[in-house]
């Protein structure tokens, strides 16, 4: 059978885009739906900030008249002028076990990187690093999470067959979280604290967190200004990520670090495992889903791991300590059994010695994958 690739031009297709997955990975057992409203926002031109320094395109593939598959294309200037890499990203990519599905979607975005003078198309990844990267590659098997990308086992060796390598990959970790605090950790911790003469922020609220959220995100541009693809962060984009995300803070789960003068040094954005309750919510917090969320927030026995960064003059300096026993006290209190670290960088050791204190096992592998093109 053909397969008929057109572009998303409309609201109705958008939702088509969209909503696809949602199909494609139906009672899927390890599969987390992103919920839909943030997902519409994120590709919306209008609303997502990203849009402007980045340029995108979303095609839908049709197979019998029926859609069976998706892609983005993005080009993302800020990336380009920094890593001065003339390359296109694709993102947003799923298609049915079907090799003509994949190949059709690639090559869509190929022949617009082309157009566009790009020399290479890498991915999956987003607008920003804090949107989904890297294709499932292994741990089919484990549940996924909110903040990174579940796929199909076959994606990747259809991505390779058209040519694709490996790039970069990013490494997850499942830590059980001991019942009593490790007591190397709790002596360093205190160590650390007494010597850089460094203290935690006392917040009972997520008002109380507020304050420090440009420093969040200033110290993220920082301390993440290295790693792989990454381009930093607008005043317009902090705005815009603090207003979405930091009413949903629970501030047990949130370590802030500080100095004598009263300035960010290290925090840890963590948060019960929402999980098994977007999987019940199907992508939507309404007419109930919102209540799975609610539940989750309070009663999940598992974390997840969402950004650690330390300023870059504290780095090395064993202030990872105070932020992991600060986590390790809120989730032993909240009854908090595993973790989940999250993608981290395979190459970034310095926050993988971070679980060495703990029983912690390397459980999932994603990568962003590359492919050079011919003029």
């Amino acid at each position: 059978m053909s397969i008929v690739i057109k572009e998303v031009t409309d609201k109705k297709q958008l939702k088509a885009f969209i909503g696809f997955p949602y199909r494609l990975y139906k009672n899927h057992r390890f599969y987390v739906p992103p919920l839909r409203f943030d997902e519409k926002a994120t590709l919306q031109k209008e609303v997502n900030p990203a849009f402007d320094y980045c340029e995108a395109r979303y095609w839908l593939a049709y197979k019998d008249d029926k859609i069976a598959g998706r892609i983005a294309g993005i080009i993302n200037k800020a990336y380009i002028e920094k890593w001065n890499n003339q390359y296109m990203r694709f993102g947003w990519i799923d298609f049915e076990e079907d090799e003509q599905i994949a190949k059709a979607l690639i090559e869509q975005v190929e022949n617009w990187a082309r157009e566009k003078g790009m020399t290479a198309v890498h991915g999956p990844m987003g607008f920003t690093d804090l949107d989904h990267e890297g294709m499932l590659i292994e741990g089919f098997d484990q549940l996924g999470t909110l903040a990174a990308i579940y796929n199909h086992p076959y994606y990747p060796s259809f991505i390779e067959k058209l040519g694709y390598t490996k790039d970069a990959d990013w490494v997850e970790y499942k830590i059980k979280i001991p019942e009593v605090i490790p007591e190397k950790i709790e002596k360093l911790a205190g160590i650390v604290e007494r010597r850089y003469n460094l203290r935690l922020v006392k917040a009972r609220k997520a008002k109380d967190i507020l304050p420090y959220a440009k420093e969040i995100f200033e110290l993220i541009n920082t301390a993440y200004e290295g790693l792989y693809g990454v381009v930093p962060l607008t005043d317009k984009q902090i705005r815009y990520y603090t207003k979405q995300y930091f009413s949903f803070i629970r501030t047990d789960f949130v370590p802030l670090v500080i100095d004598k003068n009263g300035k960010l040094v290290a925090f840890g954005v963590t948060m019960p495992s929402l999980s098994v309750a977007l999987q019940k919510a199907k992508g939507s917090l309404l007419p109930v889903g919102f209540i799975h969320v609610l539940k989750a927030l309070k009663k999940s026995k598992m974390a997840d791991f969402y950004l650690v960064a330390i300023r870059k003059d504290f780095q090395g300096k064993g202030v990872n300590a105070m932020l992991m026993h600060e986590l390790a006290k809120s989730y032993i209190k909240n009854g908090i059994k595993y973790a989940e670290s999250n993608p981290e960088l395979e190459l970034n050791k310095k926050v993988q010695s971070i679980w060495e204190h703990y029983d912690a096992i390397q459980h999932k592998r994603r990568r962003c994958y590359i492919k050079h093109l011919n003029s």
